[in-house]
Parts: C-alpha cells; sequence; structure tokens
C-alpha cells in the first residue's frame, strides 16, 4: 500500500519572485513547507543565479503546469560582449575572448537571425539528457558534450539599452524550452566577438507577472499562516490560453468521475482542448466533442 502523503489539500499559485543564488527545486520546496501542502511544483526552472518569475503550483494546481510551460515568456537579460564561456554565463570559465565591438546596429540586424522559428542547441552545462544522463554531470566530469539542436519559437527579442561597450541588455519572448544563454553565445558568435550572459532575470511567464510575486524573504516570514494563503491564486489561472465551457450540474457530475460530461459551448470545434468549470470552480480539462468534454484532467477540489 502506497504510503499517505502528509500535508494540507491547498490547491493553487503561488508567484515568486526569486532571488538569484537559489535553485527552482531550493524555492519549490520552500514553499511546500510554507504552505504545508502535499504537493507542489514549478512551472519552467530558471537557473541557480536567475532572477524574476517562478510560478509555483500547488496540489491540484501541479496538473496545469503544462499549460504554463507551454506559453510565452518574457527574460531581460544582459549579455557580456567579448568573451565567451564554458557555461554561456558569468558563472563559467572564459575560453575565447575577442577585442571587436559591434554597434547597436550591427546588434539590431544580427537578432533579426534569432526570431521566429529557429533551431538551437542547448548549453553543454544544462540538464538536457544524454543517454540518461544530464549534461551538465557530463560537462562538469569533463567529458565533450555534443548536443541536439532543438526547435524553439521566438516572438520578439528586442535591444533595450546599451550600458556601454561590453554590454548590452536584450529582452526576449519565447515558447516553450528556450536558453537565454544559448541566444547570448550564438549572437556573439553571429557578431564575430564572443558573449555570455552576465544577468537574466524572468518579467512574465504566461499569465504571472514577477510584479505580482513574493518573495522568499515573504514566504518564510508569512510561513504556516493565513496571511500566506492570502496570496495564493486560484487553479483556474493556469488554464487562461485554453477556452473555458460550462459544464451543467449532471455534466460535472460526470466529469469528476472521469467520465464525459455535457457543456455548454457555442464557438468551439470539434476536437478542440478547452476546460470545463462549475459554479465558477474547474472541473476538467479535455477535449470537446460535440457537446461534451471528454476529459484528459479531473481536478478533485473542495468546496468553495
Amino acid at each position: 500500500m502506497a504510503r499517505k502523503r502528509k500535508g494540507r489539500d491547498i490547491s493553487g499559485w503561488i508567484v515568486i519572485d526569486k532571488p538569484a543564488g537559489i535553485t527552482s527545486t531550493a524555492v519549490v520546496n520552500k514553499v511546500r513547507w510554507a504552505f504545508d501542502a502535499k504537493k507542489a511544483g514549478h512551472a519552467g526552472t530558471l537557473d541557480p543565479d536567475a532572477t524574476g518569475v517562478l510560478a509555483v503550483a500547488l496540489g491540484e494546481a501541479t496538473k496545469t503546469v503544462p499549460y504554463i510551460t507551454d506559453a510565452l515568456k518574457c527574460y531581460r537579460f544582459t549579455v557580456r560582449l567579448g568573451q565567451a564561456t564554458n557555461t554561456d554565463d558569468a558563472e563559467g570559465k572564459v575560453i575565447a575572448t575577442s577585442d571587436k565591438r559591434p554597434t547597436d546596429d550591427e546588434i539590431k540586424t544580427a537578432l533579426g537571425r534569432f526570431v521566429g522559428d529557429i533551431m538551437q542547441v542547448p548549453p553543454k552545462f544544462s540538464a538536457v539528457k544524454i543517454d540518461g544522463q544530464r549534461a551538465y554531470k557530463l560537462a562538469r566530469d569533463g567529458e565533450d558534450v555534443e548536443l541536439a539542436a532543438r526547435p524553439l519559437w521566438v516572438e520578439e527579442l528586442l535591444l533595450t539599452d546599451r550600458e556601454d561597450a561590453d554590454h548590452v541588455t536584450l529582452e526576449m519572448t519565447c515558447g516553450k524550452g528556450g536558453y537565454v544563454r544559448a541566444i547570448a553565445r550564438d549572437l556573439g558568435a553571429a557578431l564575430g566577438c564572443h558573449g555570455h550572459v552576465r544577468e537574466l532575470r524572468r518579467i512574465w511567464s504566461g499569465p504571472f507577472d514577477a510584479g505580482d510575486g513574493i518573495t522568499i524573504d515573504q514566504v518564510d516570514a508569512l510561513a504556516k499562516s493565513s496571511e500566506l494563503d492570502s496570496h495564493l491564486r486560484p487553479l483556474e489561472e493556469g488554464l487562461t490560453d485554453l477556452p473555458e465551457v460550462k459544464a451543467t450540474a449532471q455534466g460535472a457530475a460526470r466529469l469528476r468521475n472521469g467520465n464525459a460530461g455535457m457543456v455548454l459551448a457555442t464557438d468551439l470545434d470539434y476536437g478542440d482542448e478547452c476546460w470545463a468549470s462549475f459554479d465558477g470552480r474547474a472541473v476538467a480539462v479535455g477535449t470537446y466533442k460535440g457537446g461534451e468534454l471528454h476529459p484528459s484532467r479531473v481536478f478533485v477540489l473542495p468546496p468553495a
């Protein structure tokens, strides 16, 4: 018999404005402890030295994590020109240098190569798996890591500031799976001057904005209090990129048992993915098929 997980049956999203110097996993563990939650997970890892939005899901909200992971995200980052590092960020060892410094116009022109559907090779120091092992572990062990290019959608990539000749600040809006460090590396290569990320901040991720987040210090100070609970956002916010349909009372009962249930929809096509609500609460995510929702994920929530 499986051991029953301890903690509260609490569901929803908490938006953390992550500081530098802490891993995403450590943030999730801190949040789970502070809420005394049975289950927690995050929607998209940030490197330890990166800051900004880390959206943490509790309880049933963890079932909506894929929809935030797949959503567009925006990053603000500073590229150090003239230096390449083995990790593609400031923590790594400098492996190449250049005295060349591109003009703003040259940078803006080069940025166009990284917009739209692109192929990107992840950094060697990344969590990508090679034959079951993390690339960063192999790289730390001195192995020559070869990673395959992966597709990435880049909605926008803009130059927003030029601090000095050595540093340029960019903002990128992109889809799932993007590595900002790879953008800095490849931009430096395209400009013939090398480059790596000096600072990185995730400004927003899907519906979640850094300006609405709370700090780890606040989580610590408010741990296991009703005031901390007041910062919890509804599970439904993780579904904002999907259309909503209303379930009938009978349909909601069927959906909660994992069966197809009747829903009310007027502008969906057969086969569309959507989520159903009843009395303002999420019931299930699934596929719309002629007046019914066929569920793929069911939410077990206490009465409001």
